[in-house]
């Protein structure tokens, strides 16, 4: 072999061997979304495993979604508007345009958890974003939420509530209220690894946040000296932007509309930092 063959070969090994450099090494928080981007179609893949295993065994199938709905605003329909006696125009949308949002943030917040806790050995077994756990709760939730609002527009048609242009605002508060709901699901996964006790611990949190937010009574009976701690829940701002277009038929005030969109962000950044934080080591502590 010729000095200069051999100078090439040397070089050519050179050039295979990989060189790590810790300093061009990706944030998390930036690598685990290009990773998440990466794996778009495992995300696709585990939504439609999700939706397709809720309504196999389902004798109405998917018509359940539409159905919860119904039967849970004729329950609370007869309740406050005939047992309490609260005196809000249109009841039946009012609560149903909440709940709608309510169950929305709910499912995907607990369903995250148990996405990660129970789905949690597949990191183990092959590699993928550790928050596709909670982007697929999310995007389950997602799903049913616009199955949802089939039922709310036939109860605004029927009850007489006018559908105004405003209506096509409404992707807005939904894309906030995913976002808000991302980051709590991205924080309560992370705790749920650590401590189990989190799943059950939120399900009673979650009772009582509820209450806490005007889902199914007016906002007007609220004392006034506790409107305070009201426009403290992020909930309480992100339903009034969401029930705004379909019960007021315009939109939500502007400071209504910032604190949502202000709650959304920070609360997505801060749990997407914390979740990357604790990304790598989510696999050996399941």
């Amino acid at each position: 072999m010729s000095p200069n063959s051999s100078v090439a070969h040397a070089r050519s090994e050179t050039q295979e061997i990989p060189v790590y450099d810790s300093s061009r090494r990706r944030l998390p928080i930036i690598a685990e979304v290009q990773e998440l981007i990466a794996y778009r179609d495992l995300l696709f893949q585990m939504i439609a495993r999700n939706i397709k295993t809720r309504y196999k065994r389902s004798v109405l199938g998917i018509l359940w979604t539409l159905l919860n709905p119904l039967l849970m605003m004729m329950v609370l329909t007869f309740v406050f508007s005939e047992v309490f006696r609260f005196k809000t125009h249109h009841y039946a949308a009012y609560a149903l345009s909440g709940l709608v949002l309510w169950n929305f943030f709910a499912q995907t917040t607990s369903g995250a958890m148990s996405e990660l806790v129970w789905g949690g050995s597949l990191m183990n077994r092959i590699y993928m974003p550790r928050a596709i756990f909670a982007a697929t709760a999310l995007g389950t939730s997602l799903v049913n939420l616009l199955l949802s609002l089939i039922p709310l527009f036939v109860i605004m048609v029927v009850t007489g509530v006018p559908i105004r242009p405003a209506i096509l605002f409404l992707p807005v508060p939904i894309l906030l209220t995913a976002m808000f709901a991302l980051g709590v699901a991205l924080i309560l996964s992370t705790l749920a690894v650590y401590f189990a006790d989190v799943v059950e611990m939120y399900q009673i949190a979650l009772t009582a946040w509820m209450y806490f937010t005007p889902i199914i009574y007016p906002k007007e009976i609220v004392p006034r000296k506790l409107l305070l701690l009201f426009n403290l829940n992020p909930m309480y701002h992100l339903v009034e932007a969401f029930r705004a277009p379909l019960y007021h038929t315009s939109l939500a005030g502007p400071k209504t509309l910032a604190a949502a969109a202000a709650v959304a962000v920070l609360t997505l950044a801060f749990g997407w930092w914390i979740f990357a934080r604790k990304a790598d080591e989510l696999a050996y502590r399941i």
